[in-house]
């Protein structure tokens, strides 16, 4: 959750950490700091609140002189938003100081061990137990590095670790355990960060660092260490998306500018797998005999990830015939799963760094499961720990609110599921080019749902309920399952109340929350249930409910005669519609997250990536 900068380098340090900084604030925060080295002492300067106040703080930086340096922004876990608690963390003899990504599960007892060696704290923090430790075993007569060694190896939890030390001016050492870190190779410059958007004005060539890896940079050489402490080569990644797509391009905000980037996203994550009219899965295998063995297929996920799985369960087991069981991450291994070689494991996370997706990911591994990761960042935890890994090329996603990264995992479990089909013929020779053919119109038909006409109609909606108190979405089948995707968006960027349900359990509970003025969402792409959902809606209606009606084009005299308000989406193949539907409900969330004042692209206590349980 947290964001991590580390430079070495000639120029002065505090701006180039600030700018990257600035670069990491999608991934959510509630307090800024950078610790520079001055030539004679380790300078922190960190405050609460936004980054804004820190640049001010500083000057810019300017009022931090020196050529080495960590930043950080925080995102609370242990001690309330404050001054004190934020990063950097000094030890007690100032002698070190750190920033830190991740949970430290044993802090307490080594919190106790250390005061009464007689050390100091002056935080709430669970990090200030690792610049307390690493000075310990430092002042035992430890080098720099084998002091960050010696206190990693008696710390529990996850952590990304970026530590300065004053007696070893010039230098900057990383470690990284189940939260991100890559290192940035520079001309007399190098870097570390959380994330690729921190460091990519300065280079395109990166290191993404393994589990236990510890890295020692100075401005003009960079060592790396395994866990072991052994020396070894580590494998120089190319960045080749443009520095422009991190930035908001003239669009208001990030989520904006996403959610308009979903066409080309969905087209680029589904044509260069289609070859000769049949699905291509980069270099993965799953030979027939494999696929006709598999008792059951789990998908795994948090979030919106969770509701792509939701939709999968459907996609699969229509098209493939196996059973298939979406699950939440944070409650997978505590399910105690039946899992052997006969399970396939589909683990989805946009980040690929989601610490609870990454804990099951270990626990489907170690019960024998192969496992598919789909992930959409390079060189992440969870591409690196699969078996296999499919990824979403949608570029950077910056918005907290998930959007065209949500899309393109729709877009590979429709790949995925007529892939299956395709290699255990489950599907008459007309049913698969049908739905090849509907997969490849895709593109086009979501740049239609994007046409200035729809999004001026849903803007018109959300002036017209922005100040719903409660809001209701229904469906039934795959609509169901968007449902819950549209729900928990204006949960998340317009902090209203809402709940998605299938329409048929309305009747079962939910029913008695209508009122007057309540505003229901009802999701109708299914012809064959179109009926029925109606029936919903005028259940709903008769209680004195707004109805605001997504359906697909050539329904409109239909729906119309139930409810007057509606938006209008490109038909396409039923198991696909999700990919059209979804959209409106992002912008709809969009829109009345602007209406009324809240902040986009950075939605309070919500973090881009998650790296604590």
């Amino acid at each position: 959750m947290c964001g991590i900068v580390g430079y070495v380098g000639r120029e002065q340090a505090a701006p180039i950490l600030l700018d990257g900084l600035s670069k990491l604030e999608y991934r959510g925060y509630d307090s800024a700091g950078i610790c520079v080295y001055d030539g004679a002492a380790l300078q922190v300067a960190k405050t609460k609140g936004r980054l804004q106040n820190l640049i001010d703080l500083t000057r810019g930086g300017a009022s931090l002189p020196g050529t080495s340096g960590i930043g950080h922004t925080r995102w609370a876990t242990h001690g309330a938003p404050s001054d004190k608690n934020s990063h950097p963390h000094m030890s007690d003899g100032r002698k070190f100081s750190v920033v830190h990504n991740g949970i430290i599960e044993n802090y307490l007892p080594l919190k106790e061990m250390l005061e009464k060696k007689g050390m100091q704290f002056h935080s709430e923090t669970d990090t200030e137990v690792v610049a307390n430790l690493i000075e310990y075993f430092y002042a035992q007569g430890a080098t720099f590095r084998q002091a960050v060694r010696k206190a990693v190896a008696r710390v529990e939890g996850s952590y990304a670790l970026g530590v300065l030390c004053a007696d070893v001016p010039g230098t900057v050492i990383g470690v990284k355990k189940d939260s991100p870190l890559i290192f940035g190779y520079g001309q007399g410059r190098n870097f570390i960060a959380s994330d690729v958007p921190a460091i990519l004005k300065y280079t395109r060539d990166v290191v993404y660092l393994n589990d236990g890896d510890l890295l020692e940079m100075t401005a003009d050489s960079v060592t790396f260490y395994n866990t072991h402490g052994e020396v070894v080569e580590k494998k120089t990644e190319h960045v080749t998306w443009e520095i422009s797509a991190a930035e908001k391009g003239g669009y208001a905000h990030f989520m904006l500018k996403e959610i308009y980037e979903q066409p080309k996203a969905v087209r680029d994550t589904i044509h260069p797998r289609i070859r000769e009219g049949r699905i291509v899965l980069d270099d993965i295998q799953f030979p027939a005999e494999y696929l006709k063995n598999l008792r059951r297929i789990y998908i795994v996920a948090c979030g919106s990830a969770y509701y792509v799985g939701v939709h999968g369960k459907y996609i699969i087991e229509n098209l493939c015939r196996v059973p298939v069981e979406p699950v939440l991450a944070s409650e997978f291994r505590y399910a105690d799963p039946v899992l052997d070689d006969t399970t396939l494991v589909i683990i989805i996370s946009q980040s690929g760094e989601t610490a609870d997706t990454l804990a099951a990911l270990r626990e489907a591994k170690c019960r024998g499961a192969r496992v598919l990761a789909v992930v959409n960042v390079v060189g992440s935890s969870i591409a690196k720990a699969a078996d296999d890994v499919l990824y979403t090329w949608a570029g950077p996603e910056i918005a907290v609110a998930t959007t065209k990264a949500f899309s393109t995992q729709l877009a590979v479990m429709y790949l995925l599921a007529l892939y299956i089909a395709q290699e255990l013929h489950t599907l008459p020779p007309e049913r698969y080019d049908a739905l090849m053919a509907a997969l490849q119109r895709l593109p086009e038909q979501l740049e239609e749902v994007l046409s200035p006409e729809n999004v001026t109609a849903i803007q018109y909606y959300a002036a017209q309920y922005f100040n719903n108190r409660d809001v209701f979405f229904i469906g039934r089948n795959l609509d169901s399952a968007t449902c819950l995707e549209g729900s928990l968006k204006l949960k998340e960027i317009a902090y209203i109340h809402s709940e998605a349900y299938p329409a048929g359990e309305l009747k079962h509970g939910p029913i008695s929350l209508i009122e007057n003025g309540t505003l229901v969402v009802a999701t109708a792409t299914n012809p064959a249930l179109f009926d029925k959902t109606m029936s919903n809606v005028k259940e709903v209606s008769a209680r004195g409910a707004d109805v605001l009606g997504i359906t697909i084009r050539g329904f409109e005299d239909a729906i119309h005669k139930t409810m007057d308000s509606a938006i209008f989406v490109p038909q396409t193949e039923v198991l696909f519609q999700a990919s059209m539907s979804v959209i409106p409900l992002q912008t709809f969330a969009y829109y009345v997250a602007l209406m009324r004042g809240c902040d986009v692209d950075k939605p309070r206590n919500l973090a881009k990536s998650v790296t604590v349980e």
